[in-house]
């Protein structure tokens, strides 16, 4: 591997050099230096040769970031003396509703508690959990992580971001002592147990071995083998018509006699396998569009190797979507595309527009957003790994593989929510000893890809901790790009519950476009509100417009004065894409362009989706 292979993308230093463009005027545009001398980059190396073995103890989190969070949390605690006054208050109050508690508790039966879980934290909801002593265990509990999340909030003179991560650490190391996680301490367990005999715990042995077993060898979970792609899921009849090293583009086969004559490009996230879009027949949101008429085209990236480590964003860029829509206009020739990104997809896709729109190119009829930002400011949770310290971690972690893992990724999700996805499982698995269930979306969540060194690097500094999208500095092809520039009417749908693209983030399109935005809110997760089918029970959303001419107004105004509709958003989108094409259907395309240099390749969904 050459020197300049291993090079970290933040490291190319830059100089101001002035380029003369058709129009005759200049302008300052950044221009690689000569790289530095190998004794310089002997010695990163050896940096980042550490930073790797540090973070496979570590589980990829930055020691660096979490004590200088822990720090500035400390000192500014220990010189504010009124705020260890009120923490000291505050617990001398808690204890006393906690005696008192258990005072009334000793002297008569049902007993009101003294503190409720927060909405939902179901760890207590058992009737079993109202009995001594296990109802004092867990108020006391609560009583104490109440008091914790007050001690790391609202310190004075802490970072936002610090006080997060110590907030979150601490509730991280609180929910590990939680009585729910203790055979000892749980009702249900105990009495689980009384009644197999103690068979829980060696079920639930067997299980926590399986598991072991099959993610030291890398296989998926139970049960994942009964959801394959081109088997159970991702079964939407279709042909791969195009393929280079990035993408295969799949065309589905139409479902009507007659289709709108603007074909669909879907851009998923290349965090993710495509086919969350078309799982299950019943919750696949490519079949539902199939069904309602449009002639869909969908990206399915390869899931990159270490010999792929320098692909940067803009690859996916020209690689991905520009070559897609390349694609579609040899096979559904001077018809403009409705382009829908989904999560890192619909970033993208952000990014492609708006470089269009700079260049004068109108191909798109519409762009649709699903769960994506475009303003960083706010990223939510996952805002919590990701700062300097932690980037720069990050990067020395995935230098030595050319990539990022995706057990590091599963791993930080896993952190977000905890309550569900380890603990709350072991309780259930491993305590208990109840069976694993399986369904589409859970093997479609463990069928993970991996990410390109040089583009996540890119990615994590140029939008996460730069938010060059947002201020206009993006650059693509020497020029800066801007989303005010892009003329194509927006959809944007946020998720009510999403600890990934939080619907607040998502909803900051309206202030840096100057289109027409029509915004929903959906309830459900960043998955589980995307791929929200027609007939789902419990579902709900809401939707309201604005044109151009109108103003803008805050998050908290536009939820509180649109109503909630019940029922699946997809029929919304239909209408909306339905509404903004051209009014005559027409038959639909072939299959590929044979005689344009793209025959179809294979039958739907391709080889990339199987690459582990």
């Amino acid at each position: 591997m050459t020197t300049a292979s291993r090079k970290n993308p933040r490291e190319t230093r830059t100089s101001s050099t002035t380029r003369t463009v058709d129009s005759g005027k200049s302008f300052k545009a950044p221009l690689p230096e000569k790289p530095e001398p190998l004794g310089e980059e002997l010695f990163r190396a050896i940096d980042r040769s550490a930073g790797a073995l540090s973070a496979q103890m570590t589980a990829g989190l930055s020691p660096a970031a979490l004590w200088m969070a822990w720090a500035d949390w400390a000192l500014h605690l220990a010189q504010a003396p009124g705020k260890r006054a009120e923490l000291a208050a505050k617990g001398w109050r808690k204890a006393s509703r906690l005696g008192l508690h258990a005072l009334h508790c000793a002297q008569e039966d049902g007993t009101d508690c003294c503190i409720e879980p927060l909405p939902g934290d179901r760890r207590f909801a058992d009737e079993a959990w109202r009995k001594q002593p296990f109802s004092l265990m867990y108020q006391s509990f609560l009583l104490t992580q109440q008091w914790w999340h007050n001690a790391t909030r609202e310190v004075p003179g802490v970072s936002p971001h610090h006080e997060a991560v110590v907030s979150f650490a601490a509730k991280q190391l609180l929910d590990m002592l939680s009585p729910s996680n203790s055979p000892f301490t749980n009702p249900e367990v105990i009495a689980r147990a009384a009644t197999t005999n103690g068979a829980n715990f060696v079920e639930g042995y067997r299980q926590f071995v399986d598991d072991v077993s099959r993610q030291l060898s890398g296989e998926p979970p139970k049960g994942a083998e009964n959801f394959r792609p081109g088997h159970e899921v991702a079964v939407t009849p279709g042909k791969v018509v195009y393929r280079n090293h990035l993408i295969e583009l799949i065309q589905y086969a139409p479902a009507t006699e007659t289709v709108h004559a603007e074909p669909v490009l879907i851009v998923p996230a290349w965090i993710m396998k495509y086919y969350i879009l078309d799982l299950s027949p019943e919750n696949s949101l490519i079949r539902h569009l199939v069904g309602a008429g449009h002639t869909v085209f969908c990206i399915s990236w390869r899931n990159v190797t270490a010999a792929d480590r320098d692909l940067s964003l803009d690859d996916y860029r020209r690689r991905g979507v520009m070559a897609a829509l390349d694609a579609i206009g040899r096979i559904v020739p001077e018809a403009k595309v409705h382009a829908a990104g989904y999560c890192l997809g619909g970033t993208l896709l952000a990014i492609a527009a708006a470089a269009m729109a700079h260049s004068g190119d109108d191909r798109l009829a519409s762009m649709t957003l699903l769960a994506a930002q475009t303003d960083f400011t706010e990223p939510g949770e996952l805002g919590l790994f990701i700062d300097h310290s932690q980037v720069d971690y990050l990067e020395d972690a995935m230098w030595q593989h050319g990539y990022l893992d995706s057990h590091q990724m599963a791993g930080a999700f896993q952190l977000l929510r905890s309550q569900d996805l380890i603990w709350s499982r072991m309780l259930r698995h491993y305590l208990m000893g109840e069976p694993p269930s399986m369904n589409d979306l859970m093997a479609w969540n463990a069928d993970a890809t991996r990410m390109p060194y040089r583009m996540h690097s890119e990615y994590l500094r140029k939008l996460f901790l730069d938010n060059d999208l947002a201020a206009g500095r993006y650059m693509v092809e020497g020029f800066p790009i801007a989303i005010q520039n892009i003329r194509a009417p927006i959809f944007a749908v946020g998720t009510e519950r999403d600890h990934v693209a939080p619907w607040r983030s998502v909803y900051k399109i309206h202030y840096l476009s100057d289109t027409d935005v029509t915004f929903v809110l959906t309830s459900g997760g960043h998955n589980a509100g995307i791929v929200s089918e027609p007939g789902r029970a419990n579902r709900h959303f809401r939707i309201a417009g604005k044109t151009d001419a109108e103003p803008c107004v805050s998050d908290d105004a536009w939820a509180e004065r649109t109503p909630a509709r019940e029922g699946s958003w997809w029929p919304a989108w239909q209408e909306w894409l339905a509404g903004r094409s051209s009014p005559q259907r027409v038959a639909p395309p072939a299959m590929g362009a044979p005689d344009k240099g793209l025959p179809p390749l294979e039958d739907a969904p391709g080889t990339y989706v199987h690459q582990r």
